[in-house]
């Protein structure tokens, strides 16, 4: 299965330490510039923990509303 290049570009930041371990799609913005605006936004949730569209998994929705990555 193809790997999203901007999970790569977030995994990459948070091992750089441009990331938090718990994220908003604001930190994304900061810490990888370069994609749609819209992106940033929707990402996270449509690839959390549960999603109903049954997409790839990557992060955990945590109770504060911020995401943490799934381990690789």
């Amino acid at each position: 299965m193809a790997v999203s290049r901007f999970i790569e570009d977030i995994r990459m930041a948070r091992r750089r330490g441009r990331l938090p371990k718990r994220l908003r799609p604001s930190d994304v913005r900061d810490a990888c510039p370069g994609w749609v605006d819209h992106t940033y936004g929707v990402f996270l949730p449509k690839h959390r923990r549960g999603n109903p569209g049954g997409y790839t998994e990557y992060f955990i929705q945590n109770d504060d509303g911020t995401y943490s990555l799934i381990a690789e």
